[in-house]
């Protein structure tokens, strides 16, 4: 064999192994993405959807949540049977929260467009937030407080493929109201 098709067979070797790799890294990104659907986040997913990539938890108890709303003041945090009732675009998404790993939640938009979007951290497993104990979170990561959270704290852009955004979980954290916790997850 010459010195030419000897590096000619490793520089093929090396591509293969280079982009068996880049395949097994991106089939371990999108393995963990939760909810019902998933599926287009992932593979062959062609969206539009949001993965949120999810930090800060308190603990692994309960459920988690997101919630897409339309993105105006009238909509946001409005009931879902409301919505709904009123023909105007609403959903949701539950996963039990994971014993451990990263979190990735996704879930589907009807088209490319402006959205209002939720994390809850549902960690006394009752389907009604309770201030006390749940935590919440939103695109913006912007600290919540002591306010009712505003639209401009959960606006995100979908795009036609997914959209990623990083949350971070916000509890009640005394009198200055809800903050992220310290590092960790």
């Amino acid at each position: 064999m010459t010195l030419d098709r000897l590096a000619g067979h490793k520089l093929l070797a090396a591509a293969v192994i280079g982009s068996a790799m880049m395949l097994s890294m991106t089939a371990q990104a999108q393995a963990g993405v939760l909810g019902s659907d998933s599926a287009a986040c992932t593979g062959g997913g062609a969206g539009p959807a949001i993965r949120a990539n999810v930090s800060g938890l308190k603990d692994r108890s309960g459920e988690l949540k997101l919630e897409l709303y339309p993105a105006n003041e009238a909509d946001f945090l409005k009931d879902d049977r409301d919505l709904i009732k009123e023909g105007k675009f609403f959903r949701r998404i539950r996963v039990p929260t994971p014993q451990s790993g990263p979190i990735a939640l996704c879930i589907k938009a009807p088209t490319p467009g402006r959205y209002a979007l939720l994390f809850t951290h549902n960690r006394d497993g009752k389907n009604k937030f309770d201030f006390w104990v749940d935590g919440a979170g939103f695109p913006s990561n912007a600290k919540l407080g002591r306010t009712r959270p505003k639209l401009g704290m959960a606006v995100i852009n979908v795009g036609p493929g997914v959209t990623v955004t990083d949350i971070r979980a916000q509890y009640l954290r005394g009198l200055g109201g809800f903050g992220p916790l310290g590092d960790g997850n």
